[in-house]
Parts: structure tokens; C-alpha cells; sequence
């Protein structure tokens, strides 16, 4: 299943361009046009963010950032954020988002595989990081509102005008993604990586530099920043830059934007309020949904209530984006639609690889410019995700149906993924058989009616003791990021198993599927 295989993100020009290049091409022909608008606060152009990115630079350099280092980032959502990550490709370094949710222990474990040079921080979390400072390892903090250390620096250094040149197989970023055995991996995504992607949904969405994104996701994930944020850099599009989604807000922007780029979370809140109309929408031209499935009901009841057809999209950690819903054509509830230009798609037997029939159900496997390069420093891991010609085995399952849409059915790992975000079990189980009362446990996603599925552990107490919901959540709750902390506890006599001794999730997913909706 491919499309356009002779598509190539260079094609206006013959040669290659980076993000990088092409944000630079925008400052350079249209600087004054806004690129981060932030309500109440004043706008910031793309000439002026230039500025920003190039003393950013001379930062990193005068730390001794040098091409190929790390720099590692758990900073709020702001502008400034947004360009240390285009500071870090000026440098020829590698960009590492990290989710601020992250606890202390999780951040040992990120900063101890990366090994980066520099680590930014937020302003009031710096004194507890300051003692990670070493003779490698440079500890700065960058605020919400564009303060911290690394700002103060920014305003005295010499700026840095000339980028290192990079090519489409060197490093541009680094994303940790779950998986379910072992430790969170370290996906290593390429200029080339970035670049055919960005070019590719410009192409696929029709986005121009007169669109205006209202941007309200999270800038530590691939969706926020390396297709929302990417698609305005490198299209010369304005964002309206919304650190946090807040329904009334969002419906009161859709007066002056085209586009809104969400999760299913954001939708279903939508639908909840009853400003939400054809009136309402009437300026927009696109609403983009991804990160998770999309309820087939909120895609129906959207376009009955506003005129519009959510346009569901595919995408990994691992590869960007995958696959589209049309932008001109049917965008059917529950399918994911059809390859990006330059992108193949396969469904094959998992064991042996061989390609099934359409309609047959099986690997969803993907080989393309978009790709990641592997992961950081775990060449075994690599190379049992990849088919000797090069497609990447996802994990996911699907199926491509008669009119050639592919529609994904499930996961063939017991990943979890909650508003968005992916979780990994067997982390949390570990930390919860550790607690008292514990014998034993198992963590399953749940379908929820507005996270999609909800992190929720089955636990089978010690003979003779209780386990407390509350305590037992209270247990986790330094130790774990929000988003991975389980909403419910159930408390069982004994976990299912089959003859090989192997928990059936499926078995407990089955047992416990109306948990959430009955109790709503």
C-alpha cells in the first residue's frame, strides 16, 4: 500500500532542506508575519523569533554544546521553548523534549541514557536539579514566560548566526517512547525524519502561511511538536499559542483560525459544551485528530453538530506520521485512511513477515523516508524491529478494507495509551508489587470516555491483608508522573492465567470493560 513513491521533500528545489532551512526561509521572506500569538501577551514574529533562536545558539555554544550532543529540555509550554528546540538544530545538536510530569527518578533514568550535555529545567525546579551538574553536564532553567537562567544568558551572549550544516541522516532529535518489556527506549529521528514528514502533511492538509493553528497540545510529544509546531515553521503559518486546553477558549479562537490539531480528549470536551455549532466553526477549514483511536459517536456527532468531518491521521513515536484520512474525500470513522506521499504500508504475519490479503487482519509494518534511524545505543533492539527490506514491524494491528482505508484493531503488546500517552504496564506493576499489602498485580487500559482508555491496576492482596485504594494510589504518587498513575484499584483473589502461568489481560480488559462508563 503505498502512496506516491516517487515523492520527495525536496522537489521544488533538488536539494535537501532541513526544519531548520526552512523556518530560515520564512524569516527571511515573510518576517514580519506572526508565528506565536499568545492571548494577552504580545505576539512574537518570525523575525524576532530568529533573534531568539540564534542567541539561543550562542548559549549553547558558549556551554560547549557541540554537534551531535544532547540537550535535554523539561520546560513548560512557551515560545521559548519551542526555540531552544530550533536553537538546538542551529547548533547541530540533538533535541531531547521530555514530558514535564516526569519525576525525579524517571529523569535520572533519561538524563543517565542520553548522557547530554545540557539540561533546562524549570525556574523552580532548578535548585533540586542543580546537584546533576557536572564537569558534562550543564544544568540551566528556562521559564514559561521566558525567564531562567538560560534567558538571562540568552540577552548577554554574542549571537550565532550561522547554523551548523546538517544532513537528512544525521540526528535531530531524540523521543523516549514505552514499550512493554524493559526500559522506555530512546527513538533517534533524523533531519531527513523530520523534513519528509513536515513536507509530506503540508502537502496531504494543504497548509499555507495563510492558516492559522490554534496549537493547545503539549510540546514534549511528536503530535505538539513535530507536526503542529513543524507544520508552522516550516509553512510560514501563524500559531495561536494556548498553553492549555480549555473548551470555551478554544471555541472562542475557531472565530480567527482554520485549523485546530487535538487529541480525542479535546473533542469529546467539546462536544460537551453547547456553544459548540456551525457557527461557531464556521472559519475553520480542518480539525485534525490523532494520538489515540477517536470515538466512532464523537466523530459522527461532531460533524452533525458542526458541518465537519474529523480528518483521523496515524502516526508513532518511531515514524511520525503514517497515514491520513483525505483531505479532499471521505474521512470515515474509524479508519486512519491512506499512506502520506513517499510512505508504504504493509499488514503481514507477524511471526513470518509474508504481506497478507487485504482485508485479512495482521502486523501493520511501515517503510519510508519518515522512519526513525533506530534506538539510542540498543542496536538489538533495533534490528528485531526492522524486516531485513526495511519496513519497521509498529506493533499495532490492522487491516486495509475494500476501498483501500487502513483501519487499526488493536496493539500486539498490552500498551496502554491515556489521553494521548503511552504507558508502559509493566513499569507501574513493578513499583506497585513493592507496596505493602501486595502480592501481586497487573495494569490494563480501560476504555474511558474522555482519556480513551484509563490506566487501571488489578491487584491481588497478601493472604490475610487489605490493600487501600486511596493509600495505594497515594503510594505511587511521587514516583510516577500523573498521566501513568492507575485512576482505579480493584482488588481480586487471584490474577487469570493460562497453562503457561501467563496473566490473561485480555481476559481482565473483557471482565472490567463498563468499569468507567457505568460509572459516569
Amino acid at each position: 500500500m503505498t502512496s506516491d513513491p516517487t515523492f520527495r521533500p525536496e522537489r521544488e528545489t533538488f536539494m535537501f532542506k532541513t526544519l531548520l532551512d526552512l523556518f530560515a526561509r520564512n524569516c527571511d521572506a515573510n518576517g514580519a508575519t506572526v508565528l506565536f500569538e499568545r492571548p494577552g501577551e504580545p505576539d512574537i514574529s518570525f523575525a524576532e523569533a530568529m533573534t531568539q533562536v540564534t542567541a539561543f545558539a550562542g548559549v549553547l555554544e558558549e556551554i560547549g554544546v557541540q554537534p551531535g550532543d544532547r540537550v535535554a529540555a523539561q520546560v513548560d509550554k512557551s515560545p521559548e521553548a519551542v526555540l531552544l528546540y530550533l536553537a538546538t538544530l542551529h547548533r547541530g545538536a540533538v533535541f531531547l523534549p521530555l514530558n514535564t510530569a516526569y519525576t525525579g527518578a524517571e529523569i535520572d533514568y533519561f538524563l543517565g541514557d542520553s548522557e547530554p550535555a545540557l539540561f533546562v529545567c524549570r525556574p523552580e525546579t532548578l535548585s533540586q536539579h542543580a546537584a546533576r551538574a557536572s564537569d558534562r553536564l550543564t544544568v540551566e532553567s528556562l521559564g514559561g514566560a521566558g525567564e531562567g537562567t538560560l534567558a538571562e544568558r540568552a540577552r548577554r551572549v554574542t549571537p550565532i548566526e550561522t547554523p551548523v550544516a546538517r544532513s537528512a541522516d544525521d540526528p535531530a532529535a531524540i523521543l523516549y517512547t514505552s514499550g512493554t518489556t524493559g526500559r522506555s527506549k530512546g527513538a533517534v529521528l533524523t533531519h531527513g525524519n523530520l523534513a519528509s514528514n513536515c513536507a509530506a502533511l503540508l502537502d496531504a492538509w494543504h497548509f499555507t502561511t495563510e492558516d492559522r493553528l490554534i496549537h493547545a497540545l503539549p510540546i514534549f510529544h511528536t503530535h505538539g511538536l513535530f507536526v503542529a509546531c513543524n507544520m508552522a515553521l516550516a509553512a510560514g503559518a501563524t500559531m495561536i499559542f494556548l498553553t492549555r486546553f480549555d473548551p470555551d477558549e478554544i471555541i472562542a479562537e475557531m472565530a480567527d483560525a482554520t485549523v485546530l490539531m487535538g487529541v480525542p480528549t479535546f473533542y469529546t470536551r467539546l462536544l460537551k459544551s453547547p456553544r459548540l455549532d456551525a457557527v461557531t466553526t464556521a472559519g475553520m477549514r480542518l480539525f485534525v485528530s490523532g494520538s489515540a483511536p477517536l470515538l466512532e459517536e464523537d466523530h459522527r456527532a461532531f460533524e452533525q453538530r458542526t458541518g465537519f468531518a474529523i480528518l483521523e491521521r496515524y502516526g508513532m513515536t518511531e515514524t511520525c506520521m503514517i497515514a491520513s484520512n483525505p483531505y479532499d474525500g471521505a474521512r470515515r470513522p474509524g479508519a486512519v485512511g491512506f499512506p502520506l506521499p513517499g510512505v508504504e504500508i504493509r499488514i503481514t504475519e507477524r511471526e513470518t513477515g509474508a504481506e497478507l490479503p487485504q482485508g485479512d487482519i495482521g502486523a501493520i509494518e511501515v517503510r519510508g523516508p519518515n522512519v526513525f534511524q533506530g534506538y539510542w545505543r540498543m542496536p538489538e533492539k533495533t534490528a528485531s524491529e526492522f524486516r531485513a527490506d526495511g519496513f519497521f514491524i509498529t506493533g499495532d494491528l490492522g487491516r486495509i478494507d475494500g476501498d483501500g482505508y487502513l483501519r487499526i484493531v488493536g496493539r500486539d503488546k498490552d500498551l496502554v495509551i491515556t489521553g494521548g500517552y503511552n504507558v508502559y504496564p509493566k513499569e507501574i506493576e513493578a513499583l506497585i508489587d513493592d507496596l505493602p499489602g501486595v502480592s501481586e498485580s497487573a495494569v490494563i487500559g480501560l476504555p474511558h470516555p474522555d482519556f480513551g482508555e484509563a490506566v487501571t491496576a488489578i491487584v491481588v492482596p497478601r493472604p490475610g491483608e487489605a490493600v487501600d485504594e486511596a493509600a495505594l494510589q497515594n503510594g505511587l504518587s511521587s514516583v510516577l508522573a500523573r498521566y501513568k498513575q492507575p485512576k482505579r484499584v480493584l482488588c481480586i483473589e487471584e490474577l487469570p492465567r493460562n497453562v503457561m502461568g501467563k496473566v490473561q489481560k485480555a481476559e481482565l480488559r473483557t471482565r472490567y470493560k463498563d468499569l468507567y462508563q457505568t460509572a459516569n
